[in-house]
């Protein structure tokens, strides 16, 4: 085995982020008397939220800001008269029950039960941890690192050091981040010197700045890199 330690992205990696985020927005606006807004509004609201985590990803916003600020802009922007402080309360409920896996989650960490499995996501903890306990996979990982409680996120190095502590991990050859983000998985792993997987099912072009050390299409391709 190539790999000792897989230390995976947990959304649009193996949880569907796009389903959770669906189930979770029609749910709230349903919830504040509003069943269409989720038809109406995703489009917006994906457009500020992915916005706003790239500025979480450079330190230029707080996750607990972020989860207010999107609907803050997203309401300004239609002029909507939700608050949204409590649509976002709402809104991160409904989202922890978004347990909806990406086709081949839960083969993959079958076949790999011979190797230890963590998570590292910037996703907010209450949520994730929400999400992860109430999935199929809810007992395949060693650790769920959260970046909420280690006060760094990806592509910071200061979490990849908290979880190789709370893992107790020495060896940064045996180890291999998974990932569908170039710049919080891929980088985060290329600036801390571990191996990393880019899981592209889309085929994105890639970024010539960035370069994963493997690149897959389908989360089936990782057992020959991991086993090789």
């Amino acid at each position: 085995m190539r790999y000792d330690c897989v230390l995976f992205d947990a959304d649009d990696t193996l949880y569907d982020y796009g389903m959770a985020e669906s189930h979770a927005l029609s749910h709230a606006f349903s919830h504040f008397g509003l069943p269409t807004g989720a038809q109406e509004y995703a489009a917006s609201y994906q457009e500020i939220n992915r916005s706003l985590w790239k500025d979480l990803e450079q330190g230029k916003i707080t996750s607990a800001a972020l989860r207010v600020e999107r609907f803050n802009r997203l309401f300004a922007a239609h002029e909507l008269k939700f608050k949204p402080d409590e649509f976002s309360e709402a809104y991160l409920r409904f989202l922890g029950e978004g347990t909806f896996l990406i086709q081949g989650a839960a083969e993959l960490c079958g076949e790999l039960a011979g190797c230890r499995l963590a998570i590292i996501t910037n996703g907010i903890k209450d949520v994730q941890q929400s999400r992860i306990k109430g999935s199929p996979l809810s007992e395949v990982f060693e650790a769920i690192i959260i970046s909420e409680e280690t006060g760094y996120q990806k592509p910071e190095t200061g979490i990849f050091d908290y979880a190789f502590e709370k893992l107790k991990l020495a060896d940064k050859r045996k180890v291999l981040m998974v990932g569908d983000s170039l710049t919080s998985d891929i980088q985060g792993g290329i600036n801390y010197g571990i191996d990393t997987c880019w899981f592209n099912p889309l085929g994105k072009p890639g970024n010539p700045e960035i370069t994963p050390t493997y690149e897959i299409r389908s989360l089936d391709e990782l057992l020959e890199i991991v086993n090789e």
